[in-house]
């Protein structure tokens, strides 16, 4: 009669030496490699590309910022655009008072085209 471990023993070795003498495929020398390559080919389609997409979307959005759009800052301040500079941009946020904020600082837009659509 075999004990337990006896027989753990024997099927470890038995694989180790299958394991051993089994074919290595087509894909034997590369397998290593196949799991990170993956891993990366995920995270492009998943993370990086969708961030590149946003980021390429708001940037066409400010190059396209024209006086009288509505916008919101990041603070969440909403104003309307009343000038626009190289890097900065100045909002009206009320009669009389203008502010100013870098381009970057704006969150979303607003059209006026669309805003008098809604009227």
């Amino acid at each position: 009669m075999m004990t337990p471990s006896a027989f753990v023993t024997i099927l470890a070795q038995a694989q180790t030496s299958a394991g051993q003498n089994a074919p290595a495929g087509p894909l034997g020398a590369l397998q290593p490699f196949i799991m990170p390559v993956l891993l990366f080919v995920m995270f492009y389609f998943l993370l990086i590309r969708p961030q590149q997409r946003q980021r390429r979307e708001m940037q066409n959005r400010l190059n396209s910022l024209q006086t009288g759009d509505r916008v919101v800052t990041t603070a969440g301040l909403h104003g309307l655009v009343h000038n626009i500079k190289d890097r900065t941009v100045v909002l009206k946020v009320a009669d009389g008072v203008m502010l100013e904020f870098e381009k970057a600082a704006i969150a979303s837009v607003v059209k006026k085209d669309a805003d008098e659509a809604k009227k």
